[in-house]
C-alpha cells in the first residue's frame, strides 16, 4: 500500500524529518514502512510518500500528519517511548480535581492535543473511543476559565440514536434528550464534584445543550466543545463552526468509525476533514489505539473490530 502526504512548506517538512532525518528513520523502523520525500515540480510544497502494509502506512500517515503542522518541538521518539522526555513540562496541563487527584495527559498525542488547543482557535480531534478527546477538552476549558481566559463553557452534541429510538424514551422533551447529554456531565463531575458543577450550571458558567439549540447564536468569550461530531450532517457542522465569536475557542471531537446517521459519508466530521484540511488556522489531531486510556481490553476490542472490518471489506 502507498499513501502520499502533502506538506505545504519547508518548515513543515523539517518538522517531519527531524535532525538528520531521525524522525522518519524511527517511524520506518517502528511501523516497518519506507518513507520518501521530494519537492513538487511546480514549487508548491513537498510530497511525502509512505509505502508498506496497510496498517503500518495508516499509522505512519497519521503521525506524520500531526507532526507536519506541530508548533512545538516534540519529537517523534516521544511517541514510542511510552511517555515523555524530561524536558517536556506537563505542569501547565495538570488539573487538580475536587478530590485532590492530579490529572494530566498520559500520551504524547494527548499532550500535543492540549498544546494545540492553546495555540489554535479551532481544534478538531478524530480518533477512537477512550482516547480522551472530550475529557481533555473539558479539562482545557476549565483551566482556561479558572485562568480568566474565557467566561463561559458550552458543550453540545447531536441527539442521534445509536440503535435505539428516541421516541420510545419516557417523559417530555427534556427527559428524552437528557440521557444523550449525560456523558458530558460525567467529565465535569469527575473534575469539579457535584456541588461545584451544580453551581456552575446554575450560574450558566457551564451550559450543556443539544446541537440543534445552537442555531442563531454567536458565542463570545467562550470555550465551545462539540462532542460526537461524527453524527452531525454537513449543514449542522457548518452551523456549529460559524457560532465562533470573539475571544472564543472551538473544539470538535468525534470517531469516524462510529457514525450513527444513515449515510456515513454524509457525516459532517468526515467532510470537514477534507474541506478544512488546508486551513493553517485550524488544527487536526488524530488519535489511535495507543492513546486509549480506558480498560486495557478496550484497545484489544477496537483492534479486533478494525481487523474484522478489513477482512469484511
Amino acid at each position: 500500500m502507498k499513501r502520499i502526504l502533502y506538506v505545504p512548506t519547508q518548515k513543515n517538512l523539517l518538522n517531519i524529518l527531524g535532525e538528520q532525518d531521525k524522525n522518519i528513520k524511527i517511524l520506518e523502523k517502528t511501523h516497518k514502512v519506507q518513507i520518501y520525500y521530494y519537492p513538487i515540480p511546480t514549487g508548491e510544497g513537498f510530497e511525502v510518500e509512505i509505502i508498506g502494509n496497510k496498517d503500518g502506512v495508516e499509522k505512519t500517515f497519521l503521525e506524520l500528519q500531526n507532526m507536519s503542522t506541530s508548533t512545538n518541538k516534540m519529537k517523534v521518539e516521544m511517541m514510542h517511548t511510552g511517555y515523555f522526555k524530561k524536558n517536556v513540562s506537563l505542569k501547565k496541563y495538570e488539573y487538580l480535581t475536587f478530590t485532590g487527584e492530579i490529572i494530566k495527559p498520559k500520551t504524547a498525542t494527548q499532550l500535543l492535543y492540549m498544546e494545540n488547543i492553546d495555540n489554535y482557535d479551532i481544534v478538531i480531534a478524530i480518533g477512537p473511543a477512550g482516547t480522551g478527546k472530550t475529557f481533555l477538552a473539558v479539562m482545557s476549558a476549565l483551566l482556561k476559565f479558572e485562568q480568566g481566559e474565557v467566561s463561559k463553557i458550552v458543550l453540545t452534541r447531536p441527539v442521534v440514536e445509536a440503535g435505539e429510538k428516541l421516541g420510545y424514551l419516557p417523559g417530555d422533551l427534556y427527559d428524552k434528550i437528557n440521557p444523550y447529554l449525560k456523558p458530558l456531565y460525567d467529565a465535569f463531575f469527575i473534575l469539579l464534584g457535584q456541588d461545584k458543577l451544580r453551581r456552575y450550571l446554575d450560574e450558566e458558567i457551564i451550559e450543556i445543550i443539544p446541537l440543534a439549540y445552537m442555531r442563531g447564536r454567536t458565542l463570545n468569550d467562550a470555550f465551545i466543545i462539540l462532542d460526537e461530531a461524527q453524527n452531525t450532517v454537513p449543514e449542522q457542522m457548518k452551523m456549529f463552526l460559524t457560532r465562533l465569536g470573539t475571544n472564543s475557542k472551538l473544539v470538535i471531537a468525534g470517531d469516524i468509525t462510529q457514525v450513527d446517521i444513515d449515510n456515513k459519508q454524509n457525516s459532517g466530521l468526515v467532510q470537514i476533514s477534507k474541506i478544512l484540511k488546508n486551513l493553517d488556522e485550524i488544527k487536526f489531531i488524530f488519535f489511535n489505539e495507543h492513546d486509549i486510556i480506558r480498560h486495557k481490553l478496550v484497545k484489544k476490542i477496537i483492534k479486533a473490530y478494525e481487523m474484522w472490518e478489513k477482512i469484511s471489506d
